[in-house]
């Protein structure tokens, strides 16, 4: 981590900026990074068919964009790359009503780590059959609904889960009910090429059962022994932003080993496999994901192959992308506010440029604390217009009250960028709508959906009203500027 939470500039050190040389073309779209629908027209940024002014001119900034095209695009991309599996959508990237119904529509199963999570796609209408529940502490109440509704599989995650899980489903067995269908979430000691703080597969943390030390054997032999019970399979998750399939290999090798000493152990031969996922996206150019096609080739392959050697039927498998299906297709549009040239070095320091502007947007890390929380990098553009001016060393910063409220840390952005200007954010369709918050009381943005040139609302802007709402002494009060009817760009309703 860095010693202070604005970069290294802070603690007296000024090295080289991280943004290396300026890109020969300012604005360029790599077809990585940005939507598949982005393109630019009279040098105006297009989304789904959409000028980005209109959008921010209809419905404000901050504002995400949501490709609805992308979004359905790569759903299909990996559910045919993994045909006779199962694909998981991750609620936790972005779930909204309009995007359960599209997940449901496209045929995708559906991971919820929270019992609300569960209760937004069952109102959806998503097929209760198709959704797992993660979580490493989930209540009774979590726990009830996802027995009630007869979800497809509960992930479990300790052994207090099974303690909590046994009764509610013995409940449902004596009321004439199946048992309710379980996974054990395995622990196998892989850690993926990630963030420490997204890695998940190492016993040092607060996921799953471990395989090490035999708590994965062990609590799929108490599920055996439950007749409430139906231990259908075995899940295992490395970890996220993954770029290779090394790890997923080594997981799987581990986990179905797991999956012999189950059946040693039993005599039950599991007939599903779910081996997680992560699988990374490009948030810059240099970034290099592998596609769905080459992940399922190569799982099926050692999945096999491991079967073989112990003798063991090949099971369904069922694979979570993650942020693959939902994080590329959305853009994140800002107003810029205040720009603020900031002195780095000295005159002519070999290798340290004299100033970096600060440029700051209407938004920060209330819609985006991934930055500030790990570390994470991100590109943007000058949205509404192309430049021919020469490069400038940027920050792009938001407006909280904070010095580690940062956007992108640093990048090269067109030296006659002003007030007024839009920037568009690339790759923010998963965690970060998720994660937003209402920090110095900004108010969370609204997501729209385009396609074809229509842009429809699917999570509408919040307003000083709801946040009112919550307040037991301002709940009858209205905000004292009530917000325009027609919002311009840049202005927060």
């Amino acid at each position: 981590m860095r010693a202070h939470p604005a970069g290294p500039l802070h603690g007296n050190l000024t090295p080289p900026s991280a943004a290396g040389a300026p890109p020969a073309s300012l604005g360029e779209l790599d077809g990585q990074v940005w939507p598949r629908s982005a393109t630019r027209v009279g040098g105006e940024l297009h989304l789904g068919g959409r000028p980005v002014t209109e959008l921010a001119r209809d419905h404000g900034t901050p504002l995400f964009v949501l490709d609805e095209a992308d979004f359905r695009g790569r759903a299909a991309d990996f559910a045919a790359a993994f045909s006779g599996a199962d694909v998981h959508y991750a609620s936790k990237a972005f779930l909204c009503g309009q995007v359960a119904r599209w997940v449901a529509e496209d045929g995708l199963h559906l991971d919820a780590c929270s019992g609300n999570e569960l209760a937004v796609a069952l109102a959806a209408g998503f097929p209760a059959h198709r959704i797992a529940l993660h979580g490493n502490n989930k209540s009774v109440v979590e726990l009830a609904l996802a027995v009630d509704s007869g979800i497809g599989h509960v992930v479990l995650d300790s052994f207090d889960e099974i303690d909590r899980l046994v009764p509610l489903a013995a409940a449902r067995v004596a009321a004439g009910g199946a048992p309710v269908p379980v996974l054990i979430r395995s622990t196998v000691g892989i850690e993926a090429h990630t963030h420490e703080f997204i890695a998940t597969a190492h016993e040092d943390q607060k996921f799953g059962f471990s395989l090490a030390t035999g708590d994965a054997l062990a609590a799929a032999v108490r599920c055996v022994s439950e007749p409430a019970l139906e231990l259908a399979g075995l899940h295992s998750h490395i970890g996220s932003q993954i770029f290779d399939t090394a790890g997923f290999e080594a997981a799987a090798h581990r986990v179905v080993g797991l999956m012999g000493a189950v059946r040693d152990a039993t005599g039950v031969v599991l007939p599903e496999l779910n081996l997680g996922g992560g699988f990374g996206i490009a948030y810059l150019p240099d970034d290099d994901p592998v596609a769905a096609h080459d992940v399922a080739v190569k799982l099926r392959s050692v999945v096999a192959a491991e079967c073989a050697e112990l003798d063991l039927p090949v099971p369904r498998l069922a694979v979570e992308p993650g942020r693959a299906i939902a994080g590329p297709g959305t853009v994140t549009l800002y107003e810029i506010g205040t720009i603020k040239p900031v002195r780095l070095g000295a005159s002519g320091s070999p290798g340290t440029p004299m100033v970096r502007n600060y440029v700051s947007v209407d938004g920060g890390m209330s819609d985006n604390i991934r930055t500030a929380l790990y570390d994470a990098s991100y590109t943007c553009v000058l949205a509404n217009r192309v430049s021919a001016a020469p490069p400038a060393l940027c920050r792009v910063v938001g407006k909280h009250c904070e010095s580690g409220d940062v956007l992108v840390r640093d990048l090269w952005l067109p030296s006659d960028v002003v007030p007024g200007d839009l920037l568009a954010v690339a790759a923010t369709g998963a965690y970060c709508w998720s994660m937003a918050s209402n920090y110095n009381y900004l108010l969370k943005p609204p997501v729209v959906a385009v396609r074809d040139g229509v842009s429809a609302v699917v999570v509408r802007r919040q307003t000083l009203s709801d946040v009112f709402a919550l307040d037991a002494v301002l709940t009858d009060v209205p905000p004292p500027v009530p917000a325009p009817s027609q919002p311009s760009v840049g202005v927060q309703r």
